[in-house]
């Protein structure tokens, strides 16, 4: 990380102090992201418009100071067909600003701008991606003050302290704006609790996922997240593999995760035709239809609830199986789900707990069927403890492919001893990532690290596929010497028995009582 981040994640903290203690991190989250989110858009149109206006010799303020409609209406559809949304100059951030200097601001203007940018876009093809993007910043909160007056002077020190920041928008390869709006992201999860894992995955995760799935890769045709949260994990597909990415797909059934990852996509230049962030319970109303994807990624909730319906052994994603994932643990149905929607030439690579490696029933006869008739299973990687925001139990990654390379063996490595403790989190640093990373593109056993297990292998294992039973970790002690010891302690004995005589000595030379001790070895 630059010093420039470094300074910029630290003034954008400070801001965000300015609603801290009125409101619990969940709550001052939506207000502090969708501020920085208003000031990108109003940005990115007055920059992209002037762009436009170049060679006319016009700005985007002047031609609406012109009053000239049919050039006014001529610029609000390039913009509507470049950005996918449209504002006019005076709900702009900057005019925003300009009345903070005046003392003029007013609550009930930023109100209006904020759903102007919604309006805009109605019967657009970008009308899903702006929906309701601001439904959760509720300028009417008395959390902001009680009264009108205390509520503008509260959001009037919040646009003041962001407008001192330059995120840099006409610098499409800096991406200053996104990598600020992660670190807030990854900043309000640390502080979320149990809430955490609804909308963030840990970056250094995230970064294995991104980087197993784009492995020999340039250009990924579309990525997909099943439980995409803040939409971190498909971002980091493209920045992490260094690959192009043609769409992004995702799906998010909390309202206001789902609008915060559609403003992280726009915040990291991803236009609104190159995304497609659908709203909904991913298990029980799936909205991608019969899509398949080159690279799938999830970390979805740990062993959550869902119906288990019977209806859904009909349904193509789990009909296979004959068998449904425990009510109470639908880890596997997320599985099943993801490798639906899996291209044949596709990977996937999902965050679970260790019990889907072991655990019987349902959840068994699954894992033998993806074993032994699909045979899609190609790695198991299990991860440290506590490296989860809101839980503390030991993960693993799965890897599924199609059309495996290596048909006939099952990676597994042993992650879980590399990590570093910070503060009461354990973190995965650069070289465990890079250790796990350059383990399975190599694909050989590792001393204590990573073995290649035989179908054989497993078979004989009863299809468990506890780690601990494939890579041994066992560290042999050193034989004890016990001639040594007994030389030691006899060195020892007769050291005391000189220290003995010295204290009894001396005790009789000073005329007083030798320790009880002593008087009883005598």
């Amino acid at each position: 990380m630059s010093p420039e981040q470094r300074k910029l994640h630290q003034k954008l903290w400070d801001i965000a102090d300015e609603l801290r203690g009125s409101m619990n991190p969940d709550e001052f989250k939506n207000y502090i992201l969708g501020f920085i989110f208003f000031k990108f858009l109003s940005e990115k149109i007055d920059y992209t418009l002037n762009e436009v206006l170049k060679d006319d010799g016009m700005t985007f303020t002047e031609v609406w100071k012109s009053g000239d409609e049919e050039l006014q209406e001529a610029l609000k559809d390039e913009s509507i067909k470049i950005l996918g949304y449209f504002l006019e100059p005076e709900y702009l951030f900057h005019h925003f600003v300009e009345q903070i200097d005046k003392g003029e601001f007013i609550l009930d203007d930023l109100s209006k701008a904020l759903k102007k940018v919604e309006d805009s876009t109605q019967g657009e093809d970008s009308e899903d991606d702006f929906m309701g993007l601001f439904d959760d910043v509720d300028l009417t909160s008395v959390k902001l003050g009680k009264t009108v007056e205390a509520k503008n002077k509260k959001i009037g020190k919040i646009f003041a302290k962001l407008a001192e920041l330059d995120f840099r928008i006409e610098d499409s390869e800096a991406d200053i704006l996104g990598d600020a709006y992660e670190y807030l992201i990854g900043q309000f999860a640390s502080g979320a609790g149990k809430k955490a894992g609804e909308f963030y995955t840990p970056q250094e995760v995230s970064s294995i996922l991104a980087r197993i799935v784009t492995q020999n890769k340039t250009r990924i045709s579309s990525a997909y997240d099943p439980t995409c949260g803040s939409g971190s994990l498909l971002l980091r597909i493209a920045r992490e593999g260094h690959v192009d990415v043609g769409h992004f797909y995702g799906q998010e059934n909390n309202s206001t995760t789902h609008s915060l990852a559609r403003m992280n996509m726009l915040l990291h230049d991803v236009k609104f035709d190159q995304f497609d962030i659908q709203q909904g319970d991913t298990l029980e109303d799936p909205l991608h239809g019969s899509k398949k994807f080159e690279a799938v990624v999830a970390n979805p909730p740990f062993s959550a609830k869902w119906s288990a319906s019977n209806l859904f052994l009909s349904d193509e994603r789990f009909a296979q199986y004959g068998k449904l994932a425990p009510k109470t643990k639908a880890d596997f149905a997320f599985v099943q789900h993801m490798l639906y929607h899996l291209d044949d030439k596709g990977t996937m690579a999902v965050v679970l707990p260790h019990g889907v490696l072991f655990r019987g029933a349902a959840e068994g006869v699954i894992r033998k069927y993806l074993i032994t008739e699909k045979n899609w299973l190609d790695a198991v990687i299990g991860l440290p403890a506590n490296i989860f925001f809101g839980t503390s139990i030991p993960t693993c990654i799965l890897v599924f492919k199609k059309c495996r390379e290596q048909s006939d063996n099952i990676m597994f490595i042993d992650a879980s001893n590399d990590f570093e403790k910070v503060k009461t989190q354990n973190k995965l640093l650069p070289e465990h990532i890079e250790k796990i990373i350059e383990t399975y593109t190599e694909r050989k056993d590792v001393d204590k690290y990573a073995y290649i297990a035989s179908m054989e292998d497993i078979a004989e294992n009863d299809y468990n596929l506890n780690i601990p039973r494939y890579v041994d970790t066992f560290e042999e002690e050193e034989p004890v010497d016990l001639a040594a010891v007994v030389a030691e302690l006899n060195t020892l004995q007769a050291a005391t028995a000189n220290l003995d005589s010295s204290i009894l000595k001396n005790c009789q030379e000073l005329g007083i009582p030798a320790p009880v001790f002593m008087c009883k070895g005598e």
